[in-house]
């Protein structure tokens, strides 16, 4: 009875490949198909002796909309998906492998390597042609995409048996260690407080290549914003259209205006906005999965007189096709305008006091480069004139490093600009 189909993510390591394969054969008589995603050439060689059941596919562009067209064809019962360097435990046995009638997909998870991170294993093949892969360009890691789909499934519905799989290779770098922290925030339980009340207020101009990431991420929170005011600058690239598949008027808003600069589109978007707090994301950065819901824990302890709540960044940088950490830069207290003249910007998180940034007018757009640079500059070196900051150690802003980003293009003028700050 052939009723599983295979499918091998990431696997860019001939050696696993034909681990991964070698640990196939234990469920032989089950397997109809076998599925490789790769973006790597492999060797006839190393599937020779599965020759006839492997076909080999390009992971070009978007890994969850392939998926998904290739999982509409698939008429088997069961899909079982591995992925990076897993193979099959030794100890699995034909009848460890089924589901029961009540149950849609088994998972799996390791208890030495990542015992926080759940894995679907086997999967009713009509459930996940119901149940769509996201697009893997919305997340910002590929290695989220199954832990994030398994994070939206009703637990009643799902299986989990730990050790299913092994790894050929385990990865501890830093960089795959701090991917899977990451990660692992995916599927953290979901929480709700009534207050305060946080919103996320985002300007894009031109950034189609991340703005999707930035959006997804404000929405797998393990706590929701109250509002995402997303404002789209006069764009002349693909990402306003990205944008507006997002709206739905009751949490998500997104508007549109010609090109003016962030300071303007961010004070457009402060008279929508309708919560205690405000954070601003810049449209190629991402949260934390948790990071609503750590913002608020820590806003909840803030004095009247505090307007800017702030923690730490961590810093990325934009390979070809994927993201390597660079480092985590921790935040330092602000008592004074000197302080802040002497802090690494960008600081981040930015967390507002909507009534206090709305008292001092909001973003100002000063002459210096007609206010489109600057601008968390500039409303900081207002506000610290009254009210105090707040620097607490979180980690949950992701800032994204690449070529196009405003800061690095425009990094030799801010000897200038500060000669124009009040």
């Amino acid at each position: 009875m052939k009723d599983i189909t295979a499918i091998l993510l990431h696997y860019d390591d001939p050696k696993a490949i034909q681990k991964t394969l070698a640990s196939l054969n234990t469920i032989k008589t089950r397997i109809s198909s076998i599925l490789i995603f790769t973006e790597t050439t492999i060797e006839h060689s190393i599937v020779a002796h599965h020759s006839d059941q492997v076909r080999l596919l390009p992971t070009e562009g978007d890994l969850g909309q392939a998926l998904n067209r290739s999982i509409k064809n698939i008429h088997t019962s069961y899909i079982l998906f591995l992925q990076h360097t897993d193979y099959l435990s030794p100890h699995i046995q034909q009848e460890t492998i089924q589901l029961p009638s009540h149950k849609t997909v088994l998972g799996t998870y390791n208890q030495h390597r990542h015992p926080l991170v759940f894995y679907p294993f086997l999967v009713r093949t009509s459930y996940i042609k119901k149940h769509s892969l996201m697009s893997s360009r919305a997340l910002p890691f590929y290695e989220a995409l199954l832990p994030v789909w398994v994070s939206q499934i009703d637990r009643a519905s799902t299986l989990f048996k730990p050790d299913l799989i092994r790894p050929f290779r385990q990865k501890n770098h830093t960089n795959a260690m701090e991917r899977q922290r990451f990660i692992e925030k995916y599927q953290m339980s979901k929480k709700y407080t009534d207050s305060p009340t946080l919103s996320i207020v985002l300007s894009n101009y031109n950034m189609e290549k991340y703005v999707a990431t930035a959006i997804r991420s404000c929405l797998l929170q393990t706590e929701q914003p109250n509002q995402i005011c997303i404002m789209d600058d006069g764009s002349t690239d693909q990402s306003k259209q990205q944008i507006e598949q997002f709206h739905d008027g009751r949490q998500i808003y997104v508007y549109s205006k010609s090109n003016e600069g962030k300071a303007r589109a961010l004070n457009d978007l402060l008279q929508c906005v309708s919560s205690d707090f405000i954070v601003e994301l810049d449209a190629d950065d991402f949260l934390d999965p948790n990071a609503i819901e750590v913002m608020k824990e820590q806003l909840s302890t803030l004095t009247e007189d505090t307007a800017v709540l702030y923690g730490n960044m961590r810093r990325w940088k934009q390979m070809e096709g994927d993201l390597l950490i660079k480092r985590i830069e921790k935040g330092r207290p602000i008592h004074s305008r000197a302080d802040l003249m002497a802090y690494r910007f960008p600081l981040g998180p930015r967390i507002y006091k909507t009534s206090c940034l709305r008292k001092e007018g909001g973003f100002p757009v000063i002459s210096f480069k007609d206010g489109r640079l600057y601008e968390d500059v500039s409303v900081l070196n207002r506000l610290i004139k009254k009210y105090q900051f707040k620097y607490y150690d979180f980690t949950v802003y992701n800032v994204r490093e690449h070529e196009k980003s405003i800061t690095k293009k425009w990094k030799g003028n801010w000897k200038d600009f500060i000669k124009y700050l009040d």
